[in-house]
């Protein structure tokens, strides 16, 4: 079942160094989390845990460690079939966590958003 996470509860951890931008979220299992797109090539590494990913209707399992490119423009989304650390990694000069998401995202596609939740439930 999905179970809609707050995400002002989840465990993020902001990290800041030379330009580069690492979001740490721990997703505990069952939870889905489909946020929004980046208008630039990103990074993305499952440090621990296994998803199910769903990047632009393509979906994979990977178990961590594992680092993939999520291309700009894709919404992509994972479920977490174990608890899950996953970091997402940008090039940027913001170093102000409550500023950074709003420089990195771009709008997001509504509808696409519940199509992917609907998929990995």
């Amino acid at each position: 079942m999905h179970r809609p996470p707050n995400l002002d509860d989840l465990p993020i951890s902001h990290h800041f160094g030379g330009g580069v931008y690492a979001k740490e979220t721990r997703i505990a299992a069952g939870l889905i989390l489909v946020q929004h797109k980046h208008e630039h090539d990103h990074l993305s590494v499952l440090a621990s845990g296994t998803v199910e990913l769903l990047i632009d209707g393509v979906r994979s399992e990977m178990t961590g460690p594992a680092c993939i490119t999520i291309a700009g423009g894709k919404h992509h989304g994972v479920k977490a079939l174990t608890d899950v650390v996953w970091y997402c990694i940008h090039a940027t000069n913001c170093a102000d966590e409550s500023e950074v998401d709003e420089v990195l995202t771009a709008s997001p596609d509504d509808a696409q958003m519940a199509s992917m939740i609907q998929a990995l439930q």
